[in-house]
């Protein structure tokens, strides 16, 4: 194995010789990227401002992973009726009016209709219906083409190829975001421009892909036979993914109970933002909304460093390993996180360490579709994320519940207290226990071994 195939860069040579049609979807999977990545991780924050209470957000996050568990099947359904092509411009077309919506939201105010109060940011939520359209279709098309176009015992390499390409716009996404933040000292304001141009992006790519894309080869989107399937794969799930799956779940579970926060702790929690002079550059000032994009834009900088390296170690070490890496990160984020202290270069090293959790996406990939039977994979693969994402619905609610406090709805006071740090320990007890449990039971695929 060279450093030239174990380097960063590989992934993007590997992504860059994918045959014409495959290379279109993806360049349209990383404008749709580009936009959520400007955008979502952006809008707990605006939710806040909108007037959302911390259940509220926390709710959003359980809304998100609703729609990201049911959204495949009716995907597959309209994909099956009118062809992938349409399909992704039917799909395109409706994230692209979601990022729009999100634009508009403020526009709306308070409204009162027949006795019921509509605050601003519900239409958040309903913007996000549309806006996860695109995202939530592609995820069994990628799996797919690098199943189908690579060799067994290079799975994680392959997946490592397509994750560089998409993970590149979540470094630029954040990054983007953070310097149209700057452009106004109200977040409201600028984080509409934010906005305006992730509806560029999405009208770009849907319009990309409509013209250039050619589905006439797709194995993909087939037919689903109804939950009965789902049962036979689950019943006929390899061994190696049972103790995976729970220790997956585990880990994206408390992820998802307090995920949506990490920018309420850093803007509000520990309001950190960064003044200062660079060279050339002159003076810098960047609000703590800004420097969260900043943030981001470092641990995705970190993930695109490792993810090639990592994928490669793992053709030596196992998937094993490379994967708990991952989950022990998932893990231990959340603790570092809310007990940092508020300063800006702590937040820098915390958020390069989250990056290394990325370092383990490509091998999780191939150690999920790898032990399909040939011609199971996108089955297995669908089965496998749709009871994970089913499992963790709820975590987004909880976490909101905890982090902020629930009010008693049949009098006064509260049925739990405000304890941000409890929601985020919690989290991090609870990624433990899924890390150690996959350390324990997990299988290595065996072209690994």
């Amino acid at each position: 194995m060279s450093d030239r195939e174990a380097s960063p860069l590989a992934g993007y040579r590997q992504f860059l010789s994918l045959r014409g049609d495959v290379l279109v979807l993806s360049v349209a999977m990383f404008a749709f990227s580009l936009g959520f990545q400007m955008t979502t991780r952006f809008l707990p924050r605006y939710l806040e401002v909108l007037g959302a209470s911390a259940f509220i957000i926390g709710l959003f996050g359980t809304f998100g992973n609703l729609i990201s568990a049911v959204y495949p099947y009716p995907g597959g359904v309209v994909s099956d009726r009118i062809g992938s092509r349409y399909a992704l411009t039917v799909f395109g077309l409706a994230s692209t009016l979601g990022f729009g919506l999100w634009f508009i939201a403020p526009s709306f105010g308070t409204v009162t209709i027949w006795g019921l109060t509509i605050q601003p940011w519900i239409w958040v939520f309903v913007g996000l219906v549309l806006a996860q359209a695109w995202k939530s279709f592609g995820l069994g098309a990628t799996y797919a083409i690098v199943k189908q176009s690579v060799d067994p015992d290079r799975l994680a390499r392959g997946f490592a190829s397509t994750e560089t390409f998409r993970r590149s716009a979540f470094l630029l996404g954040p990054v983007v975001a953070a310097g149209l933040l700057t452009l106004h000292p109200s977040f409201e304001l600028s984080f509409r421009y934010v906005l305006a141009v992730a509806v560029v992006f999405g009208a770009v790519a849907t319009v990309v892909q409509h013209f250039l894309y050619n589905a006439s080869d797709d194995t993909f989107g087939g037919s689903f036979a109804g939950v009965d399937q789902i049962r036979d794969d689950l019943r006929t799930m390899p061994s190696t993914l049972r103790p995976l799956l729970i220790g997956d779940t585990l880990v994206r579970f408390a992820n998802g109970m307090v995920y949506v926060f990490f920018i309420i702790v850093v803007t509000d929690f520990l309001s950190v933002g960064v003044t200062t002079s660079l060279p050339v550059v002159g003076g810098i000032d960047l609000s703590p909304e800004a420097f969260f994009g900043v943030l981001l834009g470092i641990e995705m900088a970190v993930a695109l460093l490792v993810m090639a390296p990592a994928a490669a170690m793992a053709e030596r070490v196992g998937l094993k390993p490379v994967v708990a890496t991952g989950f022990a990160v998932y893990a231990i984020f959340p603790i570092l996180l809310i007990s940092a202290p508020a300063s800006a270069s702590v937040l820098v090293v915390l958020f390069a360490i989250s990056g290394l959790r990325f370092a383990g996406l490509p091998a999780h990939k191939a150690l999920i579709v790898g032990p399909a039977e040939a011609g199971a994979g996108g089955r297995i693969t669908g089965s496998y994320y749709l009871l994970r994402n089913v499992i963790v619905i709820p975590s987004g609610a909880i976490g909101g519940a905890i982090y902020g406090g629930l009010a008693n709805p049949f009098g006064s006071g509260q049925l739990l207290p405000e304890s941000p740090l409890l929601a985020f320990g919690l989290a991090t007890a609870i990624g433990l226990v899924g890390t150690g449990y996959f350390l324990v039971f997990g299988e290595e695929f065996e072209a690994y071994q």
